[in-house]
């Protein structure tokens, strides 16, 4: 297994003027309504450079995906383009398939200098449930511009399992960003693909269809061989991508996320194959950090092919990891203060899976 190497970086003052919020600066936010919630915050909902973002009272199925445009509500959208409606009360199934979108127990009040991104939970996407957040006079997906003040909805659309949700369930995350939307990366890596096997050659695992429910909020609930086909190296350390199959494999890389940082996998380059890497590119800081438990951790791919079979060989470049820095050291780090399901992960499934 390789190991990232980093280059030099400048020490991190105090405080920086610009960069993404740390775990402290979210919470005061939410002390001074900045960021409002409709149930008291949970205590492990706060991520270190992140909220966790819940599943309100209902969920509208849609016709199709959209986006409200200038100007436009979320709601008035709904009214036009929803089906039916779905309580989340008690739980509900969401199929594969089909659009919903569900109304967030969060909403905003962001000053001029706060903007937002938001992307699926890592375990959102390696159960290939494809989830933005959109928001009212928003024409982009899962992004917040500063200044915003309004409600959050998530756009949900399982892919591969028909999952069972309900209110307060967690699928995207949000962090903040002072300092303008784009980001300003203080390193970029390439990240290849590990196909040379375990000690009994697997490699990876394929989803299969047509199989039983999952619950997005039981851990270890689900018989892994019921939902996933392992993937075992046979002679040439390669892998024949199907046209719209899920794949679950990992990076040759250990990923290593200092506490000052944050980093972010680019989820979709096509100058380097027609397919998707990853759902959920979010990583905080302390993943695969010594001090917090995570020596080793290796990034998680979540593949998908687009239109034609695809051959990917053991160490092909498959994606590359974005670090940018945070304001401030956050008082919590993924792994050391927070029961984080991926720390020091190798090759490794949802945690919805025994």
């Amino acid at each position: 297994m390789a190991k990232l190497e980093l280059k030099p970086v400048k020490a991190a003052h105090k405080t920086l003027s610009e960069g993404i919020l740390p775990s402290q600066a979210i919470r005061a936010m939410i002390d001074v309504g900045q960021i409002k919630l409709a149930e008291p915050l949970l205590a492990n909902q706060l991520q270190p450079a992140s909220l966790d973002l819940r599943l309100g009272n209902i969920a509208y199925r849609v016709r199709a995906s959209f986006l409200p445009g200038k100007g436009e509500k979320v709601a008035a959208k709904l009214d036009d383009l929803q089906l039916h409606a779905i309580s989340l009360s008690q739980g509900a199934v969401l199929e594969t398939g089909c659009v919903y979108v569900a109304p967030l127990l969060e909403s905003l009040a962001l000053p001029d200098d706060l903007c937002a991104a938001t992307n699926p939970k890592s375990s959102t996407g390696r159960l290939d449930v494809f989830t933005r957040v959109i928001a009212d006079g928003v024409s982009a997906f899962d992004q917040i511009p500063a200044g915003y003040q309004g409600p959050l909805y998530a756009e949900i659309c399982p892919q591969t399992f028909s999952v069972v949700v309900r209110r307060g369930s967690r699928l995207s995350q949000i962090r903040f960003r002072r300092g303008g939307s784009e980001a300003k990366p203080v390193q970029d890596i390439a990240l290849s693909v590990d196909l040379s096997g375990d000690k009994d050659g697997l490699v990876g695992y394929r989803a299969k269809r047509h199989t039983g429910l999952v619950d997005v909020d039981a851990v270890g609930a689900c018989a892994m061989l019921d939902y996933w086909e392992p993937i075992y190296v046979r002679g040439k350390k390669r892998l024949i991508l199907d046209p719209d199959q899920f794949y679950i494999l990992a990076s040759k890389e250990a990923v290593h996320v200092p506490p000052d940082q944050a980093a972010e996998m680019v989820p979709f380059n096509p100058l380097v194959g027609e397919f998707r890497v990853h759902y959920a590119g979010f990583f905080d800081p302390g993943f695969g950090h010594a001090e917090a438990g995570g020596a080793g951790s290796r990034a998680v791919l979540e593949v998908r092919s687009h239109k034609v079979p695809f051959i990917l060989e053991d160490g092909q470049t498959i994606g590359r990891l974005v670090y940018e820095r945070l304001t401030d050291t956050p008082e919590l780090l993924y792994g050391r203060d927070l029961a984080s399901h991926y720390q020091a992960q190798g090759l490794k499934l949802s945690k919805h899976f025994k």
